[in-house]
């Protein structure tokens, strides 16, 4: 028995025609294909398919081959793969994380940085939380981040790749969507959703320019993220203020205006364990004046 049987049977299985599978799936001929079927019931010593009103269909005999057909076939297929990778010289890995919302901005940038070096590269991507991001280069899970500068990271280092304004957005039937820049003081008495301890940086940023704007508003609600944001945006008709960014994923429901006068704004970091000796850490930091912006 070789491979060959095993590959025609479950063809012929799987289209429930011996002319289908010669044609669309083997490329040989019919009589070929009734040939090389033949050859494998005689080696199981069994009749794996019956003639029917339908077509071919497969025997009880049949039906118990097929699982372990295709078990075998995976098996081969899985083999040849590990054979192939094992010949190829290994890559280096480089894991990238990217504050959530980010990578629709940064992923082209990172990967332009490490152009010349993607072809013996892995590289890996996620999207988190920023103290998500902060706590997989502490362990030694990321190698880089586009995250905010998170507190009481010793082992940490920062590079300020970007200075975000903050946006207001709001529901695109609010009453203040027809004005092209929002004045904060316009926000007072609206719905306002804030962040949350998880988002400190940007909770910060926002609580520090409203207080320096005379501003004491109580939040409605606080959110850890974008996606929370944009929906409590759209079912509360709230307002917010988040980094420009936010506007890579603005839904049809919610809109953004700019704000009225200087923008608080807040900073995007790329952030590395100083503990981590990749070499192609070492490249991408050496390389970093490309992406600032």
């Amino acid at each position: 028995m070789e491979l060959r049987h095993l590959r025609y049977f479950v063809a012929v299985a799987e289209e429930g025609s011996l002319t289908v599978a010669a044609e669309r799936r083997l490329f040989t001929s019919q009589p070929s294909l009734s040939r090389q079927i033949r050859d494998l019931e005689y080696e199981v010593g069994a009749q794996l398919f019956v003639r029917s009103a339908r077509g071919i269909e497969l025997t009880d005999a049949g039906k118990a081959f097929l699982d372990h057909a295709r078990l075998a076939l995976a098996q081969v297929d899985a083999a040849c793969e590990a054979a192939r990778r094992a010949a190829r010289p290994a890559k280096l890995t480089f894991a990238v994380g990217f504050l959530s919302g980010q990578e629709v901005t940064w992923l082209g940038e990172a990967t332009r940085v490490l152009a010349a070096d993607l072809q013996t590269l892995e590289m890996t991507v996620s999207s988190e939380h920023s103290p998500d991001l902060a706590e997989g280069l502490s362990t030694g899970r990321l190698d880089i981040a586009f995250m905010r500068a998170e507190s009481n990271r010793p082992d940490l280092e920062y590079v300020t790749v970007a200075r975000e304004p903050f946006v207001v957005l709001m529901p695109s039937d609010h009453h203040l969507a027809d004005r092209e820049e929002i004045d904060v003081h316009e926000l007072a008495g609206e719905p306002f959703i804030s962040g949350s301890d998880v988002a400190g940086p940007m909770r910060r940023a926002i609580e520090n320019y409203l207080a320096a704007n005379d501003l004491a508003i109580e939040p409605a609600h606080r959110v850890h993220n974008l996606t929370m944001a944009m929906s409590l945006i759209a079912s509360t008709r709230g307002v917010a203020l988040l980094p420009a960014y936010a506007e890579n994923l603005l839904p049809w429901s919610v809109t953004s205006r700019p704000l009225k006068g200087e923008p608080p704004t807040i900073e995007l970091v790329v952030g590395y364990n100083r503990n981590n000796r990749s070499p192609i850490l070492s490249t991408f930091l050496s390389r970093i004046d490309q992406i600032r912006r």
